[in-house]
């Protein structure tokens, strides 16, 4: 591997930690098809390497969200053990699906989370010149978190990363929990999730470690800067920016098929 394409991976990776850092996973879902359309990387390659960039990037991510907003350790447990068995289940029916499925379903998938947050953030802008509708929305409890857990986990290890773009939806529209408070939860529950799906795809061959460490090393250096503005961005501006970052992303998609 040439110094260059190693110092191209760190540039990469600290672009790919800041908005994953701003807009919770959103960086991994942006590394998998610039792996595949810049590297020529299958769909299973890309998502394996992408968790290895994504996996020291979330702990890094979850550690910042704490020292701003303390996250409620009982709900995030719950939810991680929930999202355990179920990401390996999900990495194994991915590994025996051919790449251009796979990467379709990526798409299809990344489209439909993408318009649903487009459509929170015009109801949020409806909201700011309407009442606000009484009625209290349900607690987010541990077995609540848990059963959100193995959806999410068996997104995330079907897809590499998702696990926590679905969450946030859910979170944020269901049990009306701030944009900042759900990301830092979801993040929260697939760690573990993560590390089962990277032993999973290493194991299998699809994880390019020579790529996937230098994209970590860049991405860490700046997950805290991408956090404190995450913490400094109104919260309809903060949802606009995750719905036009997943519809990059399904655009590449398009490319790439």
């Amino acid at each position: 591997m040439s110094l260059l394409l190693i110092a191209l991976c760190l540039g990469a990776g600290c672009l790919i930690g800041f908005m994953g850092g701003v807009l919770g996973i959103g960086g991994g879902m942006i590394a998998i098809p610039a792996l595949v359309l810049l590297m020529g990387m299958s769909q299973q390659l890309a998502q394996g390497t992408a968790l290895i960039m994504v996996l020291p990037t979330i702990i890094m991510a979850v550690r910042k969200y704490n020292q701003q907003t303390r996250i409620d350790r009982r709900v995030a447990l719950a939810g991680a053990g929930g999202a355990v068995v179920f990401t390996w289940v999900g990495a194994r029916l991915a590994l025996g699906i051919e790449s251009g499925v796979l990467r379709l379903s990526f798409a299809v998938f990344l489209f439909f989370i993408a318009l649903f947050y487009a459509w929170q953030t015009w109801r949020a802008g409806l909201a700011l010149r309407a009442p606000r509708a009484s009625g209290n929305a349900p607690v987010f409890t541990p077995r609540r978190a848990s059963v959100l857990g193995m959806l999410c986990g068996t997104l995330g290890g079907f897809f590499g990363v998702g696990g926590a773009v679905l969450a946030v939806p859910i979170i944020t529209t269901v049990f009306r929990l701030p944009q900042t408070t759900a990301q830092a939860l979801a993040l929260c529950m697939v760690i573990p999730g993560s590390a089962v799906a990277l032993a999973t795809y290493s194991w299998a061959g699809q994880a390019a470690w020579l790529v996937g460490l230098p994209l970590a090393a860049g991405s860490l250096l700046f997950v805290p800067v991408g956090v404190r503005l995450a913490y400094r961005l109104p919260e309809r501006k903060l949802r606009a920016c995750f719905a036009a970052m997943l519809f990059a992303t399904v655009a590449l998609l398009i490319v790439e098929s």
